[in-house]
């Protein structure tokens, strides 16, 4: 845990942080859930859509020729409809004429017309390389969609399909077509047609889409592994790979006046559709706002021709890809937020998302049924409540350091330390330190005869000549010891000449204790002496205990020796007493040898100064 989280967090904040982390993953996992609602899917379909259009190739697709009854056509040979004869004349065209693979008529005839026409079209469906339009309706209507009467089929196997409500087909005249495909669909919340519904099942019976109807008409190899194709699922999504300039568009008046070049119609797979605007055959599309119907198949039968070559791009497993990254987010947060600064975070999850991208635009071509956006959620949670709780946390940190300095360190340092920036200053550490420890003389008997609370305005007033001095010379107070105090210099910053400054401290106390004791003498009562202990040298200094309760203090040979020192102060005429490594350090005071005495605890003798007294 210590190499974890910093050393002055508290378990509690830990598991805030831990449970953040997980919050920020658990989120990604929910986006990855295919059971989704569509309104959340907004930000993915978003982002997809813009991966989409930087991906699609312009590289030609020679497989596929689009026949266009545009505006031209419609200018130049008539308006709609057209005759039926016209139409059959269009598909003979294309077939006999100009030799193509297979035709695809996507539209539906649901009433009859000229019956040579209509005679024409159904022979061609009946036995030729045609297949024909009908459309199923997925919707849940009081009065059900019957129009026409529905052709081809197959009894249904029981696999993945969409189940349809109701249906538009062509009229009986040309039921008995041995290829139909369904051009129905439903596009997503926001209008826009990201996926084809390639099998769908009605009536106990299971009908392809358009392109996979023309597919597997004109196109799949003889023993081709159907499983293996990328129309095993019920609705598929369009990958859209190509541009729209990518495909052959020719107008419908070019091939029935046989301008139309043959190299541009000859073996491929042809789609009869409409892009003119009185037609209504248009929709929206993640690579444009409006293009006409017959595209999308389009891009659809391109998908299934380039899955049958091997060119589908290999599968990615993108759900396992954006979970795990959300996790990296979250094991980085959890270890980096408490250690840098929140610009540096928000820096860093700005890169995470950056990364993100970058990794899920190229996924996005090997798996479209991950969310792209779950891991962007993820980095956008950490961003609006990870980083306010680290900001919060060290805020906190902050309080409680300051409180806990304030209680033993000069006001000047607490400032200095937060000039300094140092991290975590109250952490244990060796220090070069000097120790003062200071009590009263006799202060059990001063108190015996003194009511309990003339004892204790007694036991404050004295406290208070120690306190002053040590906060004013800029040192660190330790503790209290009932009628004294212990204090140093040199922690939590390293101060120079920190042994001046403790005997600094040590006259200005005795000079406080003797207005005192001079004060009480002229009310009758008996004086006043302080002892002193000053002692310099290496101690670990920090703040040490359990997290429900720790103090700042020193420990060390040196400390123990200023408190033998005050001890031994009664025994001499002397207020202070020096040990030997205050006198080595001291530039500014006169100390004077007292001779070697051995301190309680120590095998040999140490050798004794005092501080000169300063004129009272």
């Amino acid at each position: 845990m210590n190499w974890f989280f910093p050393r002055s967090f508290s378990l509690p904040v830990a598991v805030l942080r831990l449970s953040i982390a997980m919050a920020a993953v658990a989120l990604c996992a929910g986006m990855q859930w295919p059971s989704v609602p569509d309104g959340v899917r907004f930000a993915d379909e978003w982002l997809r859509d813009r991966f989409v259009r930087l991906q699609a190739s312009d590289e030609a697709e020679q497989r596929v020729t689009v026949v266009d009854i545009d505006e031209a056509s419609l200018a130049a040979l008539g308006p709609w409809p057209w005759p039926r004869e016209r139409m059959a004349a269009l598909l003979e065209r294309l077939l006999a004429d100009y030799g193509a693979r297979g035709v695809a008529l996507d539209m539906v005839l649901p009433d009859p017309a000229d019956a040579e026409g209509d005679a024409r079209l159904a022979a061609l469906a009946q036995h030729g390389p045609v297949v024909l339009a009908q459309v199923f309706d997925y919707a849940t209507r009081a009065a059900p969609l019957r129009a026409g009467a529905l052709a081809g089929g197959v009894p249904a196997a029981g696999g993945p399909a969409a189940v349809a409500s109701g249906f538009i087909a062509n009229h009986a005249g040309l039921a008995r077509a041995k290829l139909t495909g369904n051009i129905g669909f439903v596009p997503d919340g926001d209008g826009v047609l990201r996926r084809l519904p390639m099998r769908t099942v009605f009536g106990g019976r299971e009908y392809p889409s358009l392109s996979l109807a023309l597919f597997g008409c004109c196109a799949m190899r003889q023993g081709a592994d159907n499983a293996a194709l990328p129309y095993g699922e019920a609705v598929a999504r369009v990958p859209f790979a190509r541009h729209w300039t990518a495909y052959t568009v020719i107008p419908a008046a070019d091939v029935l006046d046989l301008r139309a070049p043959a190299a541009l119609l000859a073996g491929r797979l042809v789609l009869v559709g409409s892009s003119a605007l009185g037609l209504s055959d248009r929709v929206a599309t993640p690579l444009s706002a409006s293009t006409a119907g017959v595209m999308v198949h389009a891009a659809q039968l391109s998908s299934l021709l380039d899955a049958q070559a091997g060119r589908a791009p290999a599968r990615w497993p993108g759900r396992w890809i954006a979970m795990f990254f959300s996790l990296l987010a979250a094991v980085l947060a959890v270890y980096a937020f408490p250690r840098l600064p929140a610009i540096l975070n928000a820096a860093l999850l700005g890169a995470l998302a950056l990364a993100w991208l970058g990794l899920a635009y190229a996924a996005n071509q090997h798996d479209t049924d991950f969310s792209p956006a779950g891991p962007l959620l993820a980095v956008l949670f950490l961003l609006a409540v990870s980083i306010p709780f680290e900001w919060q946390a060290a805020q906190h940190e902050s309080r409680r350091l300051l409180e806990t300095l304030r209680q033993y360190v000069a006001r000047p340092v607490v400032d200095e330390l937060l000039r300094s920036k140092i991290k975590n200053p109250l952490a244990p550490a060796r220090r070069e330190v000097t120790t003062l420890i200071a009590d009263m003389e006799g202060y059990t008997g001063q108190v015996e005869a003194l009511t309990m609370e003339e004892a204790a305005q007694l036991t404050r007033d004295f406290l208070d000549c120690l306190t002053q001095p040590v906060l004013e010379c800029g040192g660190t107070l330790d503790k209290y010891t009932g009628d004294g105090l212990v204090a140093f210099w040199g922690a939590p910053l390293p101060v120079t000449g920190h042994a001046d400054l403790a005997l600094d401290a040590a006259q200005r106390i005795v000079q406080a204790v003797q207005d005192l004791s001079r004060a009480r003498q002229r009310d009758g009562k008996p004086p006043l002496r302080v002892r002193i202990g000053v002692e310099s040298g290496t101690a670990m200094a920090g703040d040490f205990g359990s997290p429900s309760r720790s103090i700042y203090t020193a420990v060390g040979d040196s400390v123990n020796i200023a408190s033998r020192l005050q001890m031994a102060a009664r025994d001499f005429p002397h207020d202070i007493i020096a040990g030997e490594g205050t006198a080595a350090l001291a530039a500014r005071h006169r100390l004077v040898p007292l001779g070697e005495m051995t301190l309680r605890g120590k095998e040999k003798p140490t050798m004794l100064y005092a501080l000169e007294p300063t004129v009272s």
